[in-house]
């Protein structure tokens, strides 16, 4: 093989590892030295040691973002589930099928920004849901939903689980449509109801995409943004209430302009992270190997 041969295939990978170091690898080199500095974007970085480590540890509002990261991992079961029911409802043949799977598809395709906007106006005090319960008389001044400490979190919940179900969905549906009808007839011969066919059968043969879905919608949970950002209007709720790890991020670097403490953050998330994929990685795998 001479020297050109050798080289061909390098010079096709260049574009892409040059772009890669750019955009990946050095971004990542430099928070990493940035998160042993003191450095505020304006002044050039000072050395601190492991000063924001330090400070991460004592940081009350870091262990709330935290804490709420983790409780946001509640969508991912309900996510799970409700996926499974939608592609179970459409995967059969009925008039009108198409449509409908278009249109339970349309939030996977908006924008997260759109998306919020639109469900801030449905929970605004003069929005849509407290018109609707005022005039169903079943309260007698509006709710202050956004303004409640105790209700910013579950809404952004409320809104990433209807955003991700249809995206989800498609993804068991491709799976059921993967099962084999023979399975089916099988269970039905066997005196299964719909419900234990599904149970017995779908769910089994769904294993592989369940795990797949729970470990990229556990790490989306794990770094939700935009819900926090546009819900609260970029303040993070009243009392650090929808306050996440990655919005405590954004905060620091960008309001405050801490950017060596937000990099500290930073170092920490990509740890958990590193820490959880490897977790369901091996899930992922032990499923695959399984099924």
């Amino acid at each position: 093989m001479t020297l050109t041969q050798r080289l061909t295939p390098y010079l096709f990978l260049a574009p892409a590892l040059v772009l890669l170091g750019i955009f990946v690898v050095y971004p990542i080199i430099a928070v990493v030295g940035y998160s042993f500095t003191d450095f505020d974007i304006v002044r050039p970085p000072v050395p601190v040691g492991l000063d924001n480590y330090r400070k991460l540890l004592d940081d009350p509002t870091f262990w709330l973002s935290l804490q709420h990261s983790v409780v946001y991992l509640v969508v991912t079961p309900i996510l799970i589930a409700l996926s499974i029911a939608l592609a179970i409802v459409v995967n059969r043949a009925m008039r009108g099928i198409n449509l409908f799977r278009a249109l339970y598809f349309v939030p996977a395709v908006s924008g997260s920004i759109a998306i919020g906007l639109a469900w801030t106006w449905l929970f605004d005090r003069n929005g849509f849901i407290n018109s609707v319960l005022l005039a169903w008389g079943l309260i007698d001044k509006p709710i202050q939903w956004l303004a409640n400490p105790s209700m910013v979190l579950p809404i952004a919940m409320l809104l990433t689980i209807w955003a991700g179900v249809g995206y989800y969905s498609v993804i068991f549906l491709a799976g059921l449509q993967n099962i084999p009808e023979e399975l089916y007839d099988a269970a039905r011969i066997d005196g299964c109801n719909d419900l234990q066919k599904h149970w017995h059968v779908s769910l089994p043969g769904l294993r592989p995409q369940i795990t797949f879905v729970a470990v990229i919608s556990s790490l989306a949970a794990l770094k939700v943004f935009d819900e926090i950002y546009v819900l609260t209007g970029k303040t993070g709720g009243i009392l650090d209430s929808g306050v996440t790890i990655v919005f405590y991020l954004w905060k620091q670097a960008f309001v405050l302009g801490h950017a060596g403490y937000a990099s500290a953050v930073a170092m920490a998330l990509l740890a958990i992270t590193l820490v959880f994929s490897i977790v369901n990685v091996r899930f992922l795998e032990r499923g695959q190997g399984e099924a």
